[in-house]
C-alpha cells in the first residue's frame, strides 16, 4: 500500500463567537488517501491556511519541503515517516507551525494504521488499560454573575458532566471580589467534591499578578490551574509554583518534547497539557509522556476542537498508566458537533466510551465538510 494524497481541508464557521479564544469554530482536517482506498483522518489546532501550504508546498529546498512531498509514494507502515516529515522541514520547523501540521498528518497516520491492521489506535500504542474515561466540560466564555456561571454549570450537569474547566478572562483581575463570587458560584452548582479547573489563558501576564488570584482559587477548592502565564516566562512559572496549586502547561503553544521538560524541570510544572494535534500527533505525545513519567508528572491532554481531536484523545488517556480526565468542549461551534458522524455523549456517571473500532473510529462527515468548506 502507498500514500497517493494528503488533503489539508479547511473548515469554518463565520459566526459572532469567531473572534474568542475558541479553536473550534476554524479547523483544518487531514485526510491521507492511499492506492488501495482506504484514507486516515486527522485534524490539528492551528491556522489552516498556512497548515495548507506547509502540507501542499511547493517545497523550497531539501530541509524545507512539503509535506506531501516527502509521504507520496510511501509505505503508511513505515515507522520511520514521523522523523522524515520532521528532519524534511528542519530549516523552518523544528517547533511551532510545522509541528501543528506533522501532528495532524500523523493523527491521520495512525488512524490509516489503525485501519490497516484492523485494531483501534490504542492497541497499536500497547493496548488500554481502560475502555471508559472521565470527562470534564469547559465552560467558555464565562458568564460575569453569579447566577449565570451556576446555569452554565448546571447546563454541563444536564449533558452528564461532573467536573467543569472555567475559563479566565482578562476582567478577572479588575474585581477579585466578583472572580471570587463567581467561582464560588460555579462550586456551589457543581458540588463539593466536583473537580473543578481554571484556565488562565493569558488573562494576566505576571507571576506577581497570579500570585494575587491564588488564594481566591484556593478557597474555591480549584483542582489544578492551567496556563498560568506566557510560556515563554519559565522563570514567572517556578515563582508560582509550590503554592499549594498545582500548574498544569503547554496548551497555549508548547509543541515540542524539549519545552516540555524545561518547563518541568526549571518552570515547576506538575501537569503536561499537550495539545495532541499541536505536538506532533500520538508519535509526539508519547515522547512527553516517556519524559513525564520519569519526573513522577502528569499529562492530561488539551483538546478544544472536534470529535477528532476528542477520539484521539480518548485513545491516548486509555493507554496512559494512570487514569486521567478528558477534555470535554462545550462549545457552541457546530463544527465541535457535526464534524464526525460519530458521537461521544457523556454517559450518567460522568464518563465517555473509548473508541473500539479500528483507527480512530471515526469518519469524516461529507455533509459538515460541504456545508462549512472554506472557501465555499
Amino acid at each position: 500500500m502507498k500514500i497517493t494524497d494528503i488533503e489539508a481541508i479547511h473548515l469554518r464557521v463565520e459566526d459572532p463567537n469567531i473572534g474568542l479564544f475558541d479553536g473550534s469554530y476554524d479547523d483544518c482536517v487531514m485526510v491521507i488517501h492511499t492506492d488501495e482506498g482506504l484514507t486516515g483522518l486527522g485534524e490539528t489546532e492551528s491556522l489552516p491556511s498556512a497548515i495548507q501550504a506547509i502540507i501542499k508546498g511547493p517545497s523550497a529546498h531539501s530541509h524545507a519541503r512539503a509535506l506531501k512531498e516527502l509521504l507520496v509514494g510511501c509505505d503508511p507502515l513505515d515507522p520511520d515517516l514521523w522523523q522524515r516529515m520532521y528532519e524534511g522541514t528542519d530549516y523552518v520547523g523544528r517547533r511551532g507551525l510545522v509541528m501543528h501540521a506533522i501532528g495532524g498528518v500523523d493523527l491521520a497516520l495512525w488512524d490509516l494504521r489503525g485501519k490497516i491492521k484492523e485494531k483501534p489506535v490504542h492497541a497499536l500504542l500497547g493496548g488500554a488499560h481502560r475502555d471508559r474515561l472521565p470527562a470534564y466540560g469547559t465552560i467558555y466564555p464565562i458568564e460575569r454573575t453569579p447566577d449565570g456561571v451556576r446555569g452554565q454549570v448546571e447546563a454541563g450537569k444536564q449533558k452528564n458532566l461532573r467536573a467543569f474547566k472555567l475559563c479566565a478572562d482578562p476582567w478577572w483581575m479588575d474585581d477579585l471580589s466578583l472572580t471570587g463570587r463567581l467561582l464560588q458560584a460555579a462550586r456551589q452548582a457543581a458540588g463539593p467534591d466536583a473537580r473543578l479547573i481554571v484556565d488562565a489563558a493569558l488573562s494576566y501576564y505576571t507571576a506577581e499578578e497570579g500570585l494575587r488570584l491564588l488564594p481566591v482559587l484556593r478557597d474555591a477548592g480549584i483542582w489544578f490551574l492551567e496556563a498560568p502565564l506566557p510560556l515563554d516566562d519559565v522563570e514567572g512559572h517556578a515563582r508560582m509554583a509550590g503554592h499549594g496549586l498545582p500548574l498544569g502547561v503547554g496548551d497555549l503553544g508548547l509543541t515540542h518534547v524539549r519545552e516540555f521538560i524545561e518547563m518541568m524541570d526549571r518552570g515547576g510544572a506538575d501537569i503536561c497539557q499537550p495539545d495532541i494535534s499541536e505536538v506532533g500527533g500520538f508519535t509526539g505525545i508519547l515522547k512527553i509522556a516517556a519524559e513525564a513519567e520519569k519526573r513522577g508528572k502528569r499529562v492530561i491532554t488539551h483538546g478544544y476542537k472536534t470529535n477528532i481531536e476528542i477520539a484521539a484523545n480518548l485513545h491516548f488517556l486509555a493507554w496512559q498508566k494512570k487514569e486521567e480526565i478528558l477534555e470535554y468542549s462545550l462549545s457552541y461551534s457546530p463544527l465541535r458537533w457535526e464534524t464526525t458522524l460519530e458521537t461521544f455523549p457523556v454517559e450518567s456517571d460522568g464518563c465517555v466510551r473509548v473508541p473500539q473500532t479500528p483507527g480512530l473510529g471515526v469518519t469524516l462527515n461529507a455533509a459538515a465538510v460541504a456545508k462549512y468548506r472554506w472557501p465555499h
